[in-house]
């Protein structure tokens, strides 16, 4: 059964990027769940659906490549809309990306009005211009 609230995930081992989406996610009215690795998000993904998956590329256990192709075999994300993020852009990750059926790959450093904006956009919510920056 679907929450009310949409839910976010976002997994990335860099402890500064949970902290913006949480900065940048408060007043949109979502649940926000953040994970520093593949292997601490899957107990959670193994249960639950997210309205937007948010896959950082580079992750010291398991990259987010691997981990999306695994997600996607598993019956409750073969649709999952998928954000890949990274600090690297290199074109055979945007490809294997999109194979993979990531909606966009955005790359780091976000600020807390770019994320606004990408969850907005995916998720079809309005935000408001006095959110944090």
């Amino acid at each position: 059964m679907k929450q009310e609230k949409p839910t976010v995930v976002v997994v990335d081992d860099n402890a500064t990027i949970a902290h913006i989406f949480d900065l940048a996610t408060r007043e949109l009215g979502l649940e926000l769940h953040c994970f520093d690795s593949a292997a601490e998000a899957a107990p959670y993904l193994e249960e639950h659906s997210p309205d937007l998956l948010f896959l950082d590329i580079i992750m010291p256990d398991k990259d987010g490549l691997t981990f999306l192709q695994e997600l996607r075999r598993h019956p409750h994300h073969g649709q999952t809309p998928v954000i890949m993020i990274t600090s690297k852009d290199y074109e055979q990750d945007r490809t294997a990306a999109r194979e993979l059926g990531a909606l966009d790959f955005v790359i780091k450093p976000l600020t807390s009005r770019e994320i606004q904006a990408i969850i907005a956009r995916y998720l079809g919510l309005r935000v408001n211009g006095n959110g944090p920056s």
